[in-house]
C-alpha cells in the first residue's frame, strides 16, 4: 500500500489508524532518513492507544514503554544502537513479546537479532509531504493492511489513481 502524506496532520492520521488496526499487538518497522516523520507516525500510533503526552524518539535510552488502556507498547529507536546484540542486555525478548505492540524506528540496525515484523513502512520525503509504502510480512500483518484498506478516512491520502500499490508478502 502506498500512501500520500502531504503534511503532518496526515503522517499523524496515518498512525491512528494504524493504531487501531494493530489492535494492540504486532510489530512495526519504521524505516526511512533521519526527518522522514517515524517518531510522527509513532505519535498518532499512541494516540491511538489512549496516550496524549509528548512522545520523543528514545534515540538514546533505545526503548520508551508505555502501558495505555492494558496495552503494552514499546517504542524502539535502534539509530544509535552499536551492536545487535546489545538488544539482549536491555531484554529485548521480553519487549518484544508477541502480545506487545512493538515499533521499532531504525530496524536495519538490529538485524540479525530482531523477530520478523508484521508491517514494515517505509517513509520516503516527496516534496513538502511524504510517501508512506507499507508493506506485510504476516498474516497478521495482511490482516492489518485490509483494515486500513477499509478506513474512510485515508481515502484522501492515497496517490493519484494508477499509481497506488498493494503490497502482499515481502520478499526481504
Amino acid at each position: 500500500m502506498l500512501l500520500r502524506l502531504d503534511d503532518e496532520d496526515r503522517q499523524i492520521l496515518l498512525g491512528e489508524c494504524l493504531g487501531q488496526a494493530l489492535e494492540g499487538v504486532g510489530r512495526v518497522y519504521l524505516e526511512g532518513e533521519l526527518g522522514a516523520g517515524k517518531t510522527t507516525l509513532t505519535r498518532g500510533i499512541l494516540r491511538a492507544c489512549g496516550h496524549r503526552g509528548a512522545v520523543k524518539s528514545p534515540t538514546y535510552t533505545l526503548v520508551e514503554p508505555y502501558v495505555l488502556d492494558g496495552v503494552r507498547v514499546h517504542h524502539f529507536d535502534l539509530y544509535r544502537l552499536g551492536d545487535p546484540e546489545e538488544l539482549e542486555f536491555i531484554g529485548g525478548r521480553d519487549l518484544l513479546a508477541d502480545d506487545a505492540l512493538c515499533i521499532i524506528e531504525w530496524p536495519g540496525r538490529g538485524e540479525g537479532w530482531l523477530p520478523r515484523p508484521d508491517l514494515r513502512i517505509t517513509l520516503t520525503l516527496s516534496g513538502s509531504g511524504r510517501e508512506a509504502r507499507l508493506e506485510a510480512e504476516s498474516d497478521h500483518g495482511r490482516q492489518v493492511l485490509a483494515r486500513l484498506e477499509a478506513m474512510p478516512a485515508l481515502a484522501d491520502c492515497h496517490p493519484a489513481a494508477g499509481s497506488r500499490e498493494v503490497e502482499g508478502e515481502s520478499t526481504r
